[in-house]
């Protein structure tokens, strides 16, 4: 049989498997130099799949190859979150679900600093799976990790989700102190990208 490519080209359109606005435009600057098109699940109505897995990767996989099915195009998925040493890698992939249905990330940070009153361990990391997705079942996946510790109470109104109480490894301003740029250089999501890139676009 034929070895099968897990390549992309410039020209393609890939669908941004999210509903998460805040991902949107980080993951799109991503891929914008490969001359690759990006269209979100949001903008196309594609439901959005029960994250039944356990881990990153499995939940990032599940959404990739939902959207790839859906929209009948390659389709990438994030799946991304806080692990809190302390909390056992809480609140990991549930990180969206702690700040609820309304998704007020300032309750769930605020919970973040409750759970941690007697911990004297503030190292964290942020941790992101991308998974890539082809409808007829072609799928490459990678993890990365920005390690760093967390801050309370949060600083800065830049970024998304925990981003005010995570100061990164090297650094002394938290995410939501960092200009985009600053942010999407050492990001955990530019990390497994560069993963993505040696497999799918080198």
């Amino acid at each position: 049989m034929p070895v099968t490519s897990t390549r992309l080209n410039p020209g393609e359109t890939i669908v941004l498997a999210t509903h998460n606005k805040g991902k949107v435009p980080e993951i799109a600057a991503l891929v914008e130099p490969f001359g690759i098109k990006v269209v979100s699940a949001g903008e196309l109505g594609l439901p959005e799949p029960e994250e039944t897995a356990l881990t990153f990767t499995g939940n990032a996989e599940l959404k990739a190859r939902a959207a790839a099915a859906a929209a009948n195009l390659p389709a990438l998925a994030d799946d991304s979150g806080l692990a809190v040493t302390a909390l056992d890698g809480a609140p990991g992939i549930y990180s969206a679900r702690w700040a609820g249905p309304t998704k007020d990330f300032g309750m769930a940070m605020k919970k973040v600093e409750r759970e941690l009153a007697d911990a004297e361990d503030r190292s964290a990391a942020f941790v992101s799976a991308l998974s890539l997705a082809w409808p007829d079942g072609r799928i490459v996946t990678v993890e990365g990790r920005c390690p760093g510790t967390l801050t309370f109470p949060a600083r800065g109104a830049n970024g998304f989700g925990y981003d005010p109480i995570f100061v990164p490894e090297g650094h002394d301003k938290t995410f939501g102190e960092m200009d985009k740029e600053a942010k999407y250089a050492i990001s955990h999501r530019t990390l497994a990208f560069k993963q993505l890139v040696a497999k799918v676009f080198a």
